[in-house]
């Protein structure tokens, strides 16, 4: 299996570059620290680089065989992304009570999408039936080498932009992101500290990072919900490259949102603002030096936006 360093991560910005954009690092006063903005990553989200780099670098054996994913609606997004660009057929999964807004790119770029499940777990589930029935090649959220190296080519742009970065901060679902990001930023200067934030409401790094079985429970920021299977390399990656996991509120999350629309007129899915509410939560964070954001995703339905910001 191909292993996640940073000459691979390198090799997946070399080959996704022609397709994705070079998000912006934005300074906020108002936080000070710097925004990573995949929020405005074509699909509008981080999960473009590594579900792209994956699709890649398919053979052409298991391009005629085509692909299934589950996803939460942005791992989705990216899948059929590439998959169109290379006319392969693909197969996305999706929890039933997945957004509006998630549901409709992942159609928009060809992608056969199916409602399955009341949370990403029994989606999966299905996704796996599928795999073993029609033959498709299951292409993971985050447990694949490929997938976490095209992750990890945000960091390589946030070093590229604020080479003195003391400190990273990156949403926590299934560890796919924190992954690449950490493995990126330790191998470039170990002293860099990496922190991760999950919703107490989507545990699942949390619990394997201290010890912990707090329960996954309905959340806005499903973009990170799910637990993670047994033996993926995110567990055995995380505790090599994470120094902390902080776990934020539902309630500050969606007053996140409202922040970063009156702050910055910048639109973020709760998965993407978890960053910012543990440094609103805890400024003395930035005692570590110069610090970087990661605004993850930018999915978020318009109905779900009113409620917000009403």
């Amino acid at each position: 299996m191909t292993k996640v360093n940073l000459q691979t991560i390198l090799a997946a910005q070399a080959r996704i570059a022609p397709f994705v954009r070079r998000t912006p690092l934005e300074f906020s006063p108002q936080l000070g620290a710097h925004l990573k903005l995949e929020n405005l990553q074509r699909t509008g989200s981080f999960k473009l680089r590594g579900a792209l780099y994956r699709v890649l670098a398919l053979t052409d054996e298991e391009k005629r065989r085509g692909v299934v994913t589950a996803s939460a609606g942005n791992h989705a997004q990216g899948v059929a992304f590439g998959c169109a660009q290379l006319g392969v057929s693909a197969v996305v999964v999706m929890p039933e009570a997945t957004p509006r807004i998630k549901i409709d790119g992942t159609r928009g770029l060809g992608a056969e999408v199916r409602l399955f499940g009341s949370t990403y777990d029994e989606a999966e589930a299905e996704a796996r039936r599928i795999e073993r029935e029609s033959g498709r090649v299951f292409v993971s959220a985050y447990n694949d080498p490929l997938v976490i190296a095209g992750q990890g080519t945000v960091a390589l742009e946030i070093l590229q932009d604020l080479p003195d970065v003391a400190q990273v901060i990156a949403p926590v679902g299934s560890g796919g992101l924190i992954s690449g990001v950490g493995m990126a930023l330790k191998a470039a200067n170990p002293a860099i500290r990496v922190v991760g934030v999950s919703s107490r409401a989507t545990p699942a790094i949390y619990n394997h990072f201290k010890g912990a079985r707090l329960p996954q429970l309905p959340t806005i920021a499903e973009g990170l919900s799910g637990e993670v299977e047994p033996g993926a390399l995110t567990l055995d990656i995380v505790p090599q490259v994470v120094d902390d996991i902080l776990l934020v509120e539902e309630r500050d999350i969606r007053a996140a949102i409202a922040w970063l629309v009156e702050a910055h007129h910048l639109i973020a899915e709760g998965s993407g603002v978890v960053g910012i509410v543990a440094l609103r939560q805890w400024p003395d964070l930035l005692a570590a030096g110069p610090t970087a954001v990661i605004v993850s995703g930018g999915n978020l339905d318009i109905e779900e936006l009113r409620r917000v910001i009403a």
